[in-house]
């Protein structure tokens, strides 16, 4: 063991050889846009719930995290909802306004006492800095017969689950280099001021398998549909203790009030 004043010096050298290393992998990568987008803003919800229309059509429905509103506006004319919109963000809620306030009743950046046959939750649930009230949020925000739909991903040990693939292609980069290295390296990529995973662009709440479920028993709701999506298509490693964390790259559930 080191002596407590080298302990230090020992941390700096690992920390710099880590940055070094990592630094030699890593370039800027234009990647698509993975969210709801304005041309198949659909496209995420219909493929991880293929009964889709049988879910929402002609019901009261709330985008939670509606970003510009494309999901929303889409819900409204393709399905004939009742949509509203839900966002933090007074710039995307002006925008989604403007664009898409025609095709959708409302766009709001608080809840009201309004509530729900349909809560919807798309690629967030990773990034909220207090999903356990986020959960109460949906729930309370859920008529006693509704159903949550929350679908999101990569989860936080994922071989992407660091969000971190817009300049490294190296998996798991969260489990095999330090947080400092990472963080150093995305600075030349991104130039927020970052100094840990949550306080990146939209925030990283590290969400795990564990702990998502974890979070779902103790909101008060349960779990009446799940699927999880494994690398490579191979869905029979997502009920493998340790390895389904490592390798399930999707999450998709139905929950309901207890």
């Amino acid at each position: 063991m080191l002596h407590p004043a080298y302990e230090p010096f020992s941390k700096n050298v690992w920390i710099q050889w880590a940055e070094s290393i990592l630094a030699r992998f890593s370039r800027e990568v234009d990647l698509p846009f993975g969210g709801a987008s304005e041309g198949e803003p659909l496209k995420v919800l219909q493929r991880e719930y293929p009964d889709l229309e049988a879910l929402v059509r002609g019901k009261r429905v709330l985008d939670f995290g509606c970003g510009r509103g494309y999901q929303a506006a889409a819900l409204a004319t393709v399905y004939g909802c009742r949509v509203t919109g839900l966002d933090t963000n007074p710039n995307t809620l002006e925008y989604a306004r403007s664009v898409n306030g025609k095709w959708s009743p409302r766009f709001i950046e608080r809840l009201d006492d309004a509530q729900y046959d349909v809560v919807i939750s798309l690629n967030a649930m990773e990034h909220f800095d207090d999903p356990a009230t986020v959960l109460a949020d949906m729930g309370r925000a859920l008529l006693p017969a509704g159903k949550i739909l929350i679908t999101f991903g990569p989860p936080w040990f994922a071989p992407y689950g660091s969000h971190m693939h817009f300049f490294c292609k190296i998996p798991w980069l969260n489990l095999l280099f330090p947080e400092a290295a990472v963080m150093s390296v995305r600075s030349r990529y991104k130039h927020d001021g970052a100094h840990h995973y949550e306080e990146v662009e939209s925030g990283l709440n590290k969400m795990s398998l564990a702990k998502f479920e974890r979070l779902v028993r103790t909101s008060g709701l349960k779990i009446v549909r799940r699927h999880y999506t494994a690398a490579k298509r191979l869905n029979f490693l997502t009920r493998l203790p340790i390895i389904r964390e490592l390798l399930t790259v999707h999450v998709t559930v139905i929950l309901v009030k207890q």
